[in-house]
């Protein structure tokens, strides 16, 4: 069950478009909370605000954070998005929207009998973490190329939660952002990936789609029971609506835990059970050693039947992610010193798509 707890508002530190960051007095202690303000409105010092505290009693991986549930010193919260689809819904924290496929929309003419992608390149990843070393990459390759990124729902559902992706706009290296399922606050919003996909295709004017989890991911330490397998539900919508599917594999020599080594299990259920249609693994040039390790799990788990395999030259994705200012960027921890070779995998995800467009047949 949830837990929730009353406090006051002692400090802001962090004022964002949507999002503030405050520290809160709860009794004796001081906490660490979010403000989405689609949610919850502004905050002020002194308020008195109700908190969700449960993923941080838990010790949960939530950015050390809770979350304002309500603002006391309120008596109503109201924007009007102009939508009527609901996100979240059916919950107490249920939002409306302006979906772009809606009627509502002015793009709904051009996507209501939008079924296809038109070839477009799909990058599909299993972390968030993965979007900055393909985005990089695809931006070395040819900085005129558009990008969009779609945001699903198996990790943070607020985009304004990610500041890589902040970061990234700013930057120039993500052109457009498409927020799909519940997940909210995007450029454009969409009801499934598969209108997600057709919406950065046909309205964001994309060239190249990078589809990712918002900020963490669910896991139970089993095969199946992980938010990742979304991996595969999205080469399959991509395939189906004639894109062409790249996995950004999970690649990781320094991870100790047994079951993200070498190639994560993660990606190895995702794409042999959950991925539908065939896609193209794009496997770095790593040191013989260590891809000869990834070349076997893939091996022996089915994958090289299933799917293509390219083997990619993507040595730059440090040194581009440097250039751009990403240099402390990292994932689970670990920075680009410390695990490459997961960076590497989502750069050469990123540089096989983008090297798709280039190809005639």
């Amino acid at each position: 069950m949830p837990t929730f707890r009353t406090g006051v508002v002692s400090e802001i530190t962090e004022t964002l478009d949507g999002l503030m960051r405050v520290r809160v007095r709860v009794e004796d202690q001081i906490r660490q909370a979010c403000n989405i303000t689609a949610l919850t409105g502004e905050a002020a010092l002194g308020d008195r605000v109700v908190l969700n505290t449960t993923a941080v009693d838990m010790n949960l991986g939530t950015g050390g954070h809770d979350f304002v549930l309500w603002n006391l010193e309120h008596d109503s919260h109201e924007v009007k998005s102009g939508g009527h689809i609901m996100k979240m819904r059916y919950s107490p924290c249920q939002l409306d929207v302006l979906a772009t496929e809606s009627p509502e929309s002015e793009h709904h003419a051009a996507l209501e009998a939008a079924e296809t992608l038109d070839g477009m390149p799909v990058v599909a990843c299993g972390l968030h973490s993965q979007i900055a070393p393909a985005a990089a990459m695809l931006k070395q390759l040819d900085p005129d190329l558009r990008i969009a990124y779609i945001m699903t729902d198996g990790g943070s559902l607020p985009l304004v939660q990610s500041n890589m992706v902040r970061y990234l706009k700013e930057k120039g290296l993500v052109d457009a952002t498409v927020t799909c399922g519940h997940s909210f606050g995007g450029d454009y919003e969409a009801v499934n990936i598969f209108s997600g996909l057709v919406t950065a295709n046909e309205v964001a004017s994309a060239d190249i789609a990078i589809v990712a989890m918002g900020p963490g991911v669910t896991g139970t330490q089993t095969s199946l029971g992980h938010s990742a397998m979304e991996q595969g539900q999205v080469i399959s919508a991509a395939a189906a609506l004639g894109g062409r599917p790249v996995a950004a594999l999970r690649i990781s020599f320094a991870d100790p835990r047994p079951r993200h080594q070498a190639i994560s299990r993660q990606t190895l259920t995702a794409l042999r059970f959950g991925a539908l249609a065939r896609c193209t693994m794009a496997v770095p040039d790593l040191p013989v050693e260590q891809l000869t390790v990834v070349m076997n799990s893939l091996i022996d788990y089915g994958l090289t039947e299933m799917h293509d395999v390219r083997i990619v030259d993507a040595w730059e994705t440090i040194p581009a992610l440097h250039n751009y200012g990403l240099e402390s960027i990292s994932s689970m921890g670990r920075t680009l010193k410390d695990d490459p070779a997961f960076f590497e995998a989502a750069g050469a995800a990123g540089l096989f798509a983008g090297q798709l467009l280039y190809q005639t047949d």
